[in-house]
């Protein structure tokens, strides 16, 4: 999958062996699904996933990895990939905008992105199937970039890997899952938790400055194909000077998260929550336990991990340049599990589990 600022891989496991916990549960909300690597999983485990995300490159991930079915799209899907392959390049707004007037792909890549991209809008496709495409594009495209992991600069000197051919690959699209199809939907959060139910909601806004809009806003461009007028080095889509979350707003984030959660249709409520966000722990506890009437019991696991890739290498200026000195290299990331119906025997055995580890684990 991309590279991604905020990305779930390293806790995937907990939050897989969470909700094998909880009871009876068949259907999982992503309310806030990024890179879809969290539905991609609980749809390998077998649930039913609901995910949704308001920018429209993460609906596409969502729509490839949770709403396809490997036995509907591989066929066709194969086969498109290899006429794609076969293009040859054919400079466009791709081109120009992301490889002359900045640097993050090599023009022949850029000249490759636009013909495909192009050919996929041609072409009379199933949603899911267009989803699987665009994102095998995207795939492709974020293994040439020349960045380190975001967008909001590319690097001065070329990556080794921008000088290779850009080539598709079939995504790891999963076969349906055994509780139910999954569906990807693109709304604003505070609609999908009004529309959407499930038996649990997995909860992951943005909950500092970093606006994922800003930070990929090349998958944006890419995935809508409307050709924006951009702004910057950078060269950004001018609506994202517009289209603010207000998860990314610090005096706003806390009476918005409260009024989304109140809201979420589920009987069980995961929020993973970092401890580079605007909320403690402190601040979170009780907002929490005062869902369902001030009824809610929340077990709450913290693991560490290493921040994501641009912090690994360093801080650099939009012209490539490293500068200033990252202050630290690791996180605390909490998953609070906010039940309405009582802690479940397996969820409390898992709690038992990581007991032995206080640091990293409270009840």
């Amino acid at each position: 999958m991309i590279k991604y600022l905020g990305s779930k891989r390293t806790l995937l496991p907990t939050i897989l062996r969470v909700v094998q916990a909880l009871p009876e549960t068949r259907s999982v909300i992503d309310l806030f699904s990024g890179t879809s690597r969290v539905g991609h999983t609980l749809k390998g485990a077998g649930f039913q996933v609901l995910a949704n995300d308001h920018n429209a490159y993460a609906a596409a991930l969502a729509g490839c990895y949770v709403a396809a079915d490997r036995e509907v799209v591989l066929t066709d899907a194969e086969r498109l990939i290899r006429e794609f392959n076969q293009l040859p390049g054919k400079p466009g707004y791709f081109t120009e905008t992301f490889c002359i007037q900045s640097r993050f792909f090599q023009p022949k890549n850029g000249a490759r992105i636009d013909a495909i991209r192009e050919a996929i809008e041609a072409k009379d496709l199933s949603p899911n199937l267009r989803n699987v495409l665009l994102v095998s594009l995207m795939e492709a495209a974020d293994r040439v970039d020349s960045t380190t992991g975001v967008q909001m600069a590319y690097l001065k000197q070329w990556a080794p890997r921008a000088s290779n051919d850009l080539m598709l690959r079939m995504p790891d699209v999963l076969p349906r899952a055994t509780r139910g199809a999954g569906a990807a939907y693109c709304l604003d959060a505070f609609e999908a938790a009004q529309t959407l139910r499930a038996d649990v909601a997995y909860v992951d806004p943005p909950y500092n400055q970093h606006s994922y809009l800003g930070n990929y806003h090349i998958w944006e461009s890419l995935v809508r194909w409307d050709k924006p007028e951009v702004y910057g080095i950078a060269c950004k889509r001018v609506d994202c000077r517009e289209r603010q979350s207000v998860f990314n707003s610090r005096p706003r984030f806390r009476d918005a998260l409260a009024t989304l959660l109140q809201s979420i249709k589920a009987e069980t409520l995961i929020l993973s929550f970092s401890d580079e966000g605007y909320l403690s722990q402190a601040d979170l506890d009780p907002m929490l336990a005062s869902l369902w009437g001030g009824t809610a019991q929340v077990t709450t696991i913290s693991l560490d991990y290493r921040r994501y890739v641009g912090a690994q290498i360093g801080i650099y200026n939009p012209a490539g340049e490293k500068v200033g000195k990252v202050s630290h290299l690791r996180n605390r990331e909490s998953l609070y599990v906010v039940s309405r119906n009582g802690v479940s025997p397996a969820l409390a055995s898992l709690a038992a589990a990581h007991s032995e580890q206080p640091a990293l684990f409270s009840v």
